[in-house]
């Protein structure tokens, strides 16, 4: 196999960027999806997903695209409240757990582990941890081993998957 000097540089780069954390994959997947089986948001086709949805949140939620860094005005959002999924409204993280990662993405300290499920991301050939919501299967982010305590995780979601409902 011939790596040119440029994949080896990209790949060396990334890997800080996207250290996976081993406690992302103890998120019970299978039993999460599993409750929900039967939602009707798992008969949404694709063109339905296309309608209901802007086209960034549908590029996010239904095709695994990343938002560019600092657009979300979620970023901002510092209410108490719930941040649920755009796609289906299914809550995923409650305010307490958002801190400010300096990363341009709203991060969070934990998820409501039973409502997101979890897969193994290859996308940039190191290994990182996708997380989804259980309930539409729409992509949220990625969670990394970088964050503060108490859990030292970053859920680290793209605004545009997801909304803020207000306590």
């Amino acid at each position: 196999m011939n790596l040119s000097r440029r994949t080896l540089l990209f790949a060396a780069a990334a890997i800080p960027l996207t250290a996976c954390e081993a406690a992302g994959q103890e998120i019970n997947t299978t039993a999460n999806e599993a409750r929900y089986a039967n939602s009707p948001w798992r008969r949404v086709t694709d063109a339905q997903w296309r309608e209901r949805l802007p086209e960034l949140a549908y590029r996010v939620l239904r095709r695994e695209a990343t938002e560019r860094a600092g657009t979300s005005p979620l970023n901002d959002e510092h209410r108490r409240g719930t941040f649920v999924c755009a796609g289906c409204g299914l809550a995923l993280f409650r305010s307490e757990w958002k801190f400010n990662s300096g990363t341009g993405w709203p991060s969070f300290t934990r998820v409501i582990r039973e409502n997101v499920g979890t897969k193994e991301d290859l996308l940039l050939f190191v290994p990182r941890t996708e997380y989804h919501c259980a309930q539409c299967l729409g992509h949220q982010g990625h969670v990394f081993d970088d964050g503060p305590p108490p859990t030292g995780l970053r859920y680290c979601n793209n605004g545009a998957a997801l909304r803020f409902v207000p306590a």
